[in-house]
């Protein structure tokens, strides 16, 4: 078929390269628009942007659809369908009818749970037992359109955020693929989401990424692979007089009593009920490390409070 991809992070580009790879004709790519990083500021190029010059796809990067001749421009490539994985971007109205199948989007949730813009940090910040991609027909409301296909994924006690987004972009590829298959034959089916289960995935505030050990060892434990590898939940410890921030990135639940935020031995923090034990962190302007490297710089902490 003849299709317009949107996306923008590294999530997305398994999908446009799973549909290239399938032999449909990509006649052009919308992502977000090229933004300064690192010290030296210099603009880069998103993921999706990246990928889409190397298969020699056009790239748009309108800053809104607001603009009428944005949108007269999408409506002239004459696309039969638009896939969106992760644009970042609201669609108006002009644009999901531009194409003559539709707007397809893969979203990381069992809809409809989780609607919105971190589905996957909230599913395993929640102790979700399993969560699924979605492939869903856009509609103007947020995340609400009918659903065609599911992929159920289960979420491992210890899974981390990171290793739950590498797993869904992988299978979501697949998904999509099969999507559009079924478009192609005319073959799609939706069915719409049921009013019950909405769950709203807000996006993640730097302020929340902070531990608060009075809660259980267990919201703790989900608190902190929910957020692994990024933002990365986060405590201070003082050291020398100083607060010294660190980042938890692996955790596991384990026995232990004391008042919350008490170090019990080793990396093992007590919590508001039961304790966990930090096995891989990562202190500011340092690079990730197991419990023993860390312990070894800063000595024995039995007894310390953090928080």
């Amino acid at each position: 078929m003849k299709l317009v991809f949107m996306g923008t992070p590294d999530f997305a580009v398994p999908t446009l390269t799973e549909i290239v790879m399938r032999g449909h004709e990509v006649i052009a790519c919308y992502t977000r628009a090229p933004k300064p990083a690192g010290r030296g500021q210099a603009e880069r190029k998103s993921p999706v942007h990246l990928a889409a010059e190397e298969f020699g796809i056009p790239v748009f990067t309108p800053k809104n659809f607001r603009d009428p001749a944005d949108v007269a421009v999408f409506a002239a490539l004459g696309a039969e369908a638009a896939v969106v994985v992760a644009y970042g971007l609201l669609l108006p109205l002009a644009i999901l009818e531009a194409p003559d199948k539709g707007c397809l989007n893969l979203h990381g949730s069992l809809l409809p749970r989780w609607r919105g813009a971190a589905p996957i940090q909230r599913a395993v910040m929640a102790g979700d037992r399993q969560t699924a991609v979605s492939v869903m027909r856009m509609e103007e409301g947020l995340d609400t359109g009918p659903v065609s296909l599911i992929d159920i994924i289960p979420i491992a006690p210890d899974m981390t955020a990171g290793e739950l987004h590498d797993e869904m972009m992988r299978t979501g590829a697949d998904l999509m693929g099969r999507a559009l298959a079924a478009l192609e034959r005319d073959a799609l089916e939706f069915t719409p989401q049921p009013d019950e289960g909405v769950t709203y995935a807000k996006k993640i505030d730097k302020a929340e990424s902070r531990i608060d050990f009075s809660r259980s060892a267990a919201e703790v434990h989900n608190h902190i692979r929910g957020l692994s590898p990024f933002p990365g939940a986060w405590f201070e410890i003082v050291r020398d007089g100083k607060p010294v921030r660190v980042k938890a990135l692996r955790s596991a639940v384990v026995e232990g009593d004391g008042a919350p935020g008490t170090v019990l031995e080793g990396l093992v923090v007590a919590c508001g009920g039961g304790a966990v034990r930090l096995t891989r962190v990562q202190r500011e302007g340092k690079g990730a490390m197991d419990a023993e490297a860390f312990l070894r710089g800063m000595g024995d902490l039995r007894g310390a409070v953090v928080g």
